[in-house]
């Protein structure tokens, strides 16, 4: 660690393959790679080609046979039960081998997909592992998640077993896991061999022979009182690891693929230069397994290094109050913390004079990550007055698996400037270009894009779908991934993401950010969050809209702040933006990860037809902004209807 950024960026600039080859000599080999870098195979080439590793070795094995055995591997604590448990590597290690030999005795083997739908508990993670450890491809599925959802991910990814839980854990109610896998196993027109159940005291589910439903707990005790050996299966670098199909797709899901050795060397590699956290300390991303995020910073990334992991079940508000976070980092010394910046905002939104933030010993974390959504200027100053550490906005996606711009902490602290998540990570070269695909002027807003190849640790294509992973992000701009997110790269090469390019809303032939506008709603002292949409207007062809949710104990006059809110825009932004359409709301609909369903709420504002997002945290909200929307006047009386059918 330590060092200079520009300079490392341009090393890899000027010699990528030899730059990924150094980085590749950290991760255990059965058999090197022949070629870094082979632009000939896959749908833009394919890192360390003829490579041979296995990913449950590098996050288990090799950490134990390096006599680190005894040391603190994973860190379970859950608000929702109280519960509290530290694994070693050498436990993980165990746990892993005894889950793998139940998959094992359960037909699966190498390059076999299996369904994993759980809570955050630590079977969870362990069935990644145990996955892994046999070169079996695994597909998490967010816990809780509809029957029809699951349903067609078992069918695209043609799951041979389903491992799940009896049930997950909300605030004040139990969700009854097997209901919901019994449904979509019965509409699945794949059928798995097996359902794998992981019995939770909190309730215990009924199992179905019929669906070959087996009590996971009881066959992994059973090979551990035996001692079965389980070695991990050599696979290609190139091979996958896993599918994750991303959130709220409808019809044919899109199941993002990630291969084993690019993915290990790019996660292994932020570890440290991204994150700056040495081997043996605590690194918390504060996430589900269920997402992106999941997969790379609470499973991979942090074992890949060496560092312990915590798996936390729970909310940021909640479970109990908005000092839970702040009690997890204190009780277990977490270094750096990643999460998301709804959850923050929800955190000021409770607790804005930061009474739970004086209660803990805060003095051991470092740093604070935020991604997931755009980190607006007024959170992060928040955050940065109340932690006293660097607050680093880092923008990445499903698709990529780690940054593509981030402030390297484990290189150099960059200056901040708030809302960007400073500049490209190695393997990232990025361009900003208009519709037509040419580039334009820094500072301009347009689409960015990465020009091609993408490096290690980006999906290689979307499962059977090679034509579609194409026409989605290779062929609108020849040459580039599009990202679909829209912003600007200024003078000093700092990226700025103000939306995703549907999110740019065209106002009288201006194309206007809507993340802009929500920079200055959140600037105003009373606004805990907001959303900006765009409307249809005859006149104008969009409008912006926007809704706030106001502080708690706020009790001035409602039309008050809308009127300042309005004004606000106007100093900040100019006439140009035609603000004028504010909505004050109790909440805003989001999905379990806190991403704001703002294409959601388009379609209801302009009385178009829309379906029930699958990964909604709470469907009744989106009532709540039809009730609000039709008092000003959108909404069509039928657009409850046209959702409902």
């Amino acid at each position: 660690m330590g060092g200079n950024y520009q300079e490392i960026y341009d090393g890899w600039k000027v010699a990528p393959d030899a730059f990924w080859a150094a980085q590749a000599e950290s991760i255990h080999w059965f058999k090197p790679p022949h070629t870094v870098f082979d632009a000939s195979e896959g749908a833009y080439g394919r890192w360390f080609v003829g490579g041979e590793t296995n990913t449950c070795y590098n996050c288990v094995d090799r950490h134990v046979l390096a006599g680190r055995g005894s040391d603190t591997a994973v860190i379970y604590d859950s608000p929702m039960t109280g519960a509290k448990r530290s694994f070693s590597f050498d436990d993980v290690l165990a746990e892993v081998t005894a889950i793998a030999a139940v998959l094992r005795n359960h037909g699966v083997a190498k390059g076999d997909r299996v369904i994993i739908y759980m809570p955050m508990i630590p079977e969870a993670v362990f069935s990644m592992l145990a996955c892994a450890r046999l070169g079996a491809v695994h597909s998490v599925v967010f816990g809780g998640f509809a029957a029809h959802e699951l349903a067609t991910r078992i069918d695209d990814s043609g799951a041979k077993v389903v491992i799940t839980a009896s049930c997950g854990l909300e605030p004040g109610r139990i969700v009854p896991y097997k209901p919901l896998l019994d449904h979509a196993v019965d509409m699945a027109k794949v059928k798995p061999n097996y359902c794998l159940v992981f019995q939770r005291d909190e309730l215990h589910a009924p199992l179905r022979y019929e669906h070959g439903d087996v009590d996971l707990a009881k066959a992994v005790e059973v090979e551990k009182m035996n001692g079965t050996g389980v070695p991990c299966e050599p696979v290609l670098a190139t091979d996958p690891l896993y599918i994750l199909y991303t959130s709220g797709t409808t019809g044919q899901p899109k199941g993002v693929v990630r291969d084993n050795g690019g993915h290990m060397v790019a996660l292994h590699w932020s570890m440290s230069n991204i994150y700056g956290v040495k081997p043996g300390e605590v690194f918390w991303a504060a996430s589900d397994i269920g997402w992106v995020v999941g997969h790379s910073y609470i499973v991979y990334g942090p074992l890949l290094a060496g560092n312990a992991t915590v798996i936390f079940e729970g909310k940021p508000v909640g479970t109990p109050d908005a000092g839970t976070f702040w009690r997890v980092i204190a009780e277990h010394d977490v270094k750096v913390l990643f999460t998301a910046p709804t959850a923050f905002r929800a955190i000021r939104r409770d607790d804005s004079d930061g009474e739970f933030v004086r209660k803990y010993d805060l003095s051991g974390l470092r740093a604070l990550f935020l991604a997931g959504e755009r980190a607006d200027p007024e959170t992060i100053k928040w955050a940065e007055r109340m932690l006293g550490v660097p607050v680093i906005d880092h923008w990445w996606q499903t698709e990529t698996g780690w940054s593509i711009a981030a402030n390297p902490t484990g290189i150099e602290l960059l200056p901040v400037k708030h809302g960007s998540p400073a500049k490209a990570m190695p393997g990232y070269d990025l361009d900003v270009v208009d519709d037509a695909g040419h580039p334009v002027p820094r500072g301009t807003l347009g689409n960015i894009v990465a020009k091609l190849p993408l490096p290690p640790g980006c999906l290689v294509t979307f499962w059977n779908a090679d034509a579609r992973f194409h026409s989605a992000c290779l062929e609108e701009f020849p040459g580039y991934y599009k990202t679909a997110d829209a912003g600007i790269i200024d003078e000093d090469g700092y990226v700025f993401v103000m939306a995703r390019t549907d999110d740019i809303i065209n106002c009288a032939g201006h194309r206007l950010s809507t993340g802009a506008m929500e920079e200055v709603c959140a600037m105003h002292p009373d606004v805990a969050e907001c959303a900006v949409i765009g409307i249809a207007d005859e006149l104008k062809g969009q409008i912006p809209c926007g809704f706030l949710v106001l502080k708690k104990n706020v009790v001035r006059e409602q039309k008050a702040i809308e009127r300042e809110i309005v004004q606000l825009v106007r100093d900040e932004i100019g006439p140009v933006a035609a603000f004028k359409t504010v909505m004050i709301v109790e909440r805003l609909p989001k999905t379990r990860s806190g991403k704001i369903l703002r294409g959601t709420m388009q379609k209801i504002a302009d009385g178009l037809p829309w379906k029930m997002p699958a990964t909604i945290d709470d469907p009744a909200i989106l009532d709540e902004i039809t009730d609000v929307l039709r008092a000003h006047g959108h909404a069509s009386p039928d657009t409850q209807k046209a959702a409902a059918g």
